[in-house]
């Protein structure tokens, strides 16, 4: 670890000087751990509505309304994410925002039904405020000590800050198309904000750190799934299910979790962080990979709930409701950080069989074939390690 920057004698803050992109041995920390699973509780929730959704037959509308919710939780996560790899100093302060944010998530957490059930962001909205109002309180004592950093991170606070009101003042909107129409503005305003500050001075980046932050959130996830698979097959056992079904599903939740796993971690994903726009895509592209590990735990749940008899969706529709997310989670893996370390049996093998997972519902034995689809993938990513570019790739243009 880095020295700590100096601090004031009376209020034992530590200057928010930017951290050393290539500092040795850098970790997560525990507070960053402790953020992360108060996000995974808005998740969690978030999952449970899209499955009650889903298996109610409300499609189009659960996955807008989880498209939305899970968009504010990746977003305020993703920010201190990249935040913290470039300015964390563990100091009572920045404790204490960062608290402030994992309070806002928890108000966020608590509107996500009213917003599956009536479209009603409010609570939703007051809560990711409040993650975000924290935020720019970091970025602006950021900027105090930032160097060739500080006009990135004015443009940080300032946008975000302007946002913020642009999310208050959407509250007025009549729930329906009209407010739907402007949460993608606002989505669209929030994913400017970062590419217009990195242009004007990059923070630093520390590879390593950031993607290990995205690993361990993708770890928590995948851990989600199994419990949410686990607690519903449970819950059928005790309504005296069939057994050989269940046996099926469990079965295949445990075959995907830990190919997903697999697929996820074979390749080094540090090396997807360089220029402005690989790491762009890296960040934003996870937008899928997360919300997908979060819906898969909602998919199997509503093949449960087929089983049972407490789905309105026929067997076609709920298996669906399991490749897609699967297919998601794979296919953004291979783009972000897989296909630029394979070779071109691996480029071939992963998206292909991704694809072949969609038609997996549509055949007598999906649940089969699924199964068999993702091991396939996982020997053929044993087989073929991953090559060795020789150090991080060229910046793009």
């Amino acid at each position: 670890m880095s020295e700590p920057a100096p601090s004031s004698s009376r209020s034992r803050l530590v200057s928010m000087r930017p951290r050393d992109p290539g500092e040795p041995f850098r970790t997560a920390s525990t507070l960053e751990l402790f953020f992360d699973l108060v996000f995974v509780v808005a998740v969690s929730i978030a999952a449970v509505n899209l499955h009650h959704a889903l298996t109610e037959g409300h499609v189009l509308d659960g996955l807008v309304s989880y498209g939305l919710v899970f968009f504010a939780i990746w977003w305020a996560w993703m920010n201190f994410t990249w935040f913290a790899t470039s300015f964390a100093t563990d100091d009572w302060l920045y404790r204490v925002l960062t608290i402030v944010q994992m309070a806002g998530v928890l108000v966020l957490a608590a509107g996500i039904e009213s917003a599956f059930t009536e479209l009603d962001f409010t609570i939703p909205v007051i809560g990711y405020v409040v993650m975000r109002a924290a935020m720019v309180t970091q970025w602006l004592r950021a900027s105090r000590s930032a160097g060739a950093a500080r006009r990135a991170t004015r443009i940080y606070a300032a946008g975000i800050a302007a946002v913020q009101v642009y999310w208050l003042l959407l509250l007025l909107l009549p729930t329906g198309g009209a407010i739907i129409a402007g949460f993608l503005v606002g989505v669209v305003l929030e994913l400017a904000i970062p590419v217009l500050a990195e242009r004007t001075g990059p923070t630093p980046w520390h590879p390593h750190h950031i993607t290990e932050r995205y690993g361990l959130f993708t770890l928590i996830l995948l851990g989600e799934s199994l419990l949410a698979s686990s607690n519903a097959i449970i819950g059928a056992l005790h309504d005296d299910t069939e057994l050989g079904p269940l046996i099926s599903i469990a079965v295949l939740t445990i075959v995907v979790t830990a190919a997903l796993w697999w697929i996820y971690f074979w390749p080094p994903h540090h090396t997807a962080i360089g220029s402005l726009g690989r790491s762009i895509r890296y960040g934003y592209v996870h937008f899928f990979v997360f919300a997908a590990a979060g819906a898969f735990s909602a998919g199997i749940e509503v093949e449960i709930d087929v089983l049972t008899g407490h789905s309105v969706l026929d067997d076609v529709a709920a298996s669906f409701t399991v490749t897609v997310p699967i297919a998601v989670f794979v296919l953004g893996i291979w783009w972000i950080a897989i296909r630029e370390n394979a070779d071109r049996v691996v480029n071939v093998v992963v998206p292909l069989g991704a694809v072949l997972v969609l038609f997996d519902p549509i055949i007598p034995i999906p649940v089969t074939l699924t199964a068999v689809l993702m091991i396939a993938i996982v020997v053929v990513l044993v087989l073929h390690p991953p090559v060795s570019r020789g150090g991080s790739h060229p910046a793009e243009p």
